[in-house]
């Protein structure tokens, strides 16, 4: 299919921006509004579809401007979640955000995408409002929700269907629901079943993340107050590759930080791969594709998997305890 080609697609920097937590606050709440302004949490949406009853959602949608245009959100991704586009809200809520706080935005997220047409209409009308508004073309990202058994169908299409696009979002309650899953408790293992029933749905999203440069996100585990069984559900997430993951109160935001960032050690010795190849591979190094890092050979391969980790690291704050020394001649 043909892409919309926006005047400015979104940088390679803010396509892999921070989100190893992504806090959901209703935007029907201006007390929770200022809180979250507070929290250390990567990547805060607010939230106009399933925070927010029907009735609510008009004066929803200018408490989130305000906050976007007033509050503090420093170092924080900032995110809004519209409604879905077969409900009689959507085209109201993007154009009350954008063209209300579009400069203190950074993305739109759509849930229960369907299809890649439904990514391309949410382009275009952004294309339309910054337009309008004389906002920088296509700096507004999206990001696409997959919620039902259709949306995982097309998610290869979807994923390629806007270069807004930036992550790809599992969501799993409404997505139990749509296949008939036998389980009240999202995000957890159906009952009777011996192995991980979310694998495969959770490597189809991240191989169709991963072939278009997106980020994989996971949704929300219901149980807030049970920190270890979030810390599980994420902890399945995160080895497989994901990003981050969806928290809905204060306490989990910790826990997400914690699992999507890479231990103090594997960030060390990524760190340590990186400035042993550098000097492995150059001139003084004596030009080498391959070499030994103590009892490891390291390659290219190496390097490309400890960039990643590098990358989660860095991207983290985190700061490196062990120095490469180069070995004497």
């Amino acid at each position: 299919m043909t892409r919309p080609s926006p005047a400015t697609a979104p940088s390679e920097g803010n396509r892999l921006r921070p989100r190893r937590s992504c806090l959901a606050v209703p935007g029907s709440n201006p007390r929770f509004l200022e809180k979250a302004q507070g929290l250390p949490a990567d990547q805060v949406f607010l939230d106009l579809e399933d925070a927010c009853a029907p009735l609510a959602k008009p004066g929803a949608r200018h408490n989130i401007v305000d906050a976007l245009n007033t509050g503090d959100w420093t170092g924080k991704t900032r995110v809004v979640r519209v409604n879905d586009w077969t409900t009689e809200w959507t085209y109201r809520d993007v154009i009350t955000v954008v063209e209300g706080a579009g400069q203190n935005l950074d993305c739109i997220m759509l849930p229960k995408v369907q299809d890649a047409q439904q990514v391309v209409a949410l382009d275009l009308l952004l294309s339309q409002i910054e337009k309008t508004m004389g906002f920088e073309v296509g700096r507004i990202g999206i990001e696409a929700q997959i919620e039902n058994a259709k949306g995982l169908v097309n998610v290869d299409d979807i994923a390629a269907a806007s270069p807004r696009l930036e992550t790809i979002i599992f969501g799993p309650a409404d997505f139990m629901a749509s296949i008939n899953m036998k389980s009240l408790v999202v995000g957890e293992q159906p009952p009777g079943y011996g192995a991980d029933a979310y694998h495969y749905i959770l490597m189809r999203i991240l191989m169709a993340a991963r072939a278009h440069d997106l980020q994989a996100i996971d949704g929300p585990y219901l149980q807030i107050k049970n920190v270890e069984g979030y810390k599980e559900v994420a902890g399945r997430a995160a080895a497989l590759g994901f990003d981050g993951k969806w928290v809905l109160h204060p306490g989990q935001v910790e826990a997400a930080n914690e699992v999507f960032s890479p231990t103090q050690e594997d960030y060390d010795h990524a760190e340590l791969i990186l400035d042993a190849y550098a000097w492995h591979t150059s001139e003084a190094g004596g030009k080498k594709g391959s070499a030994m890092l103590g009892d490891e050979m390291i390659d290219e391969a190496s390097r490309k998997m400890a960039l990643v980790i590098a990358g989660k690291g860095r991207a983290a704050g985190m700061t490196r305890t062990s120095k490469f020394e180069a070995p004497e001649a």
